[in-house]
């Protein structure tokens, strides 16, 4: 359907094209479309060097939804800051949604953190959740799962005694530190490996080096991550102090 939305099938041979580094136009004929909607779907998705077919047909699907005529469900949305452009701030949650799926979150997971990220309070309930994203509780409770085990929300009481799911000042810092420390487990089992495959085998010599990239890199990123925790503690209007050994460009 010449004139009709990208399938998903229609997406996936898109990025088999590109991969093959064929040109927009070639890629057009192949799929009977004008060159300028492949231009487009790939421009707006990544670009040729990061479209994804599956992150940009959920976006195409988000997309379609918020076209929808508002249900009696969406009526009671919560209510956005004036002076903010509705259609830009969406336009930028999907964005950001569609980063965050890319670095590897699950698509539910991906959604709640864009909604925590873009919520002035930084903070909202389950019930807000739920709603603000028209899913199930249950949807929302899985993705906060998920969330906390990577250290990327906590929660918290209200004074109504309500489980609030917050973003903070700390949650990179902590989520950064629990990220390099995930690499011990690896390090130590990879130099297990050595003494049982023999140190003077190419076996045990491979996994060596992977445990010192891995402790190299473990013990960097903790060092970075605590010069510059006091980059996600500065307050709006206020010059942010570079950390140690930044350099500006």
């Amino acid at each position: 359907m010449p004139g009709g939305r990208l399938t998903q099938q229609e997406r996936q041979q898109i990025a088999l094209g590109l991969a093959d580094s064929l040109p927009y136009a070639e890629i057009a004929r192949r799929l009977g479309r004008p060159t300028s909607t492949i231009t487009r779907e790939v421009m707006r998705n990544g670009g040729p060097t990061a479209y994804r077919a599956d992150l940009a047909h959920h976006a195409t699907e988000r997309r379609a939804r918020r076209r929808r005529p508002a249900s009696s469900r969406e009526s009671v949305s919560l209510p956005r800051p004036p002076g903010r452009d509705a259609e830009a701030v969406a336009e930028y949650e999907e964005k950001l949604t569609t980063v965050l799926l890319a670095s590897g979150l699950p698509k539910m997971a991906a959604r709640v953190l864009t909604c925590l990220f873009t919520t002035d309070a930084g903070s909202l309930t389950a019930a807000q959740l739920a709603q603000r994203l028209q899913v199930s509780p249950a949807s929302i409770s899985k993705a906060i799962a998920f969330l906390e085990s990577q250290s990327l929300v906590r929660r918290e009481r209200d004074e109504r005694r309500r489980d609030r799911y917050v973003v903070d000042d700390e949650l990179f810092y902590q989520a950064t530190i629990a990220s390099a420390r995930s690499n011990d487990q690896l390090v130590e089992t990879a130099r297990q490996g050595v003494a049982i495959l023999g140190p003077r085998t190419p076996a045990a010599h491979r996994l060596e080096n992977i445990a010192r990239f891995l402790d190299f890199i473990s013990e960097s990123i903790t060092r970075a991550a605590e010069q510059a925790r006091e980059v996600l503690h500065t307050k709006p209007g206020t010059a942010s102090t570079a950390p140690p050994n930044h350099v500006h460009r």
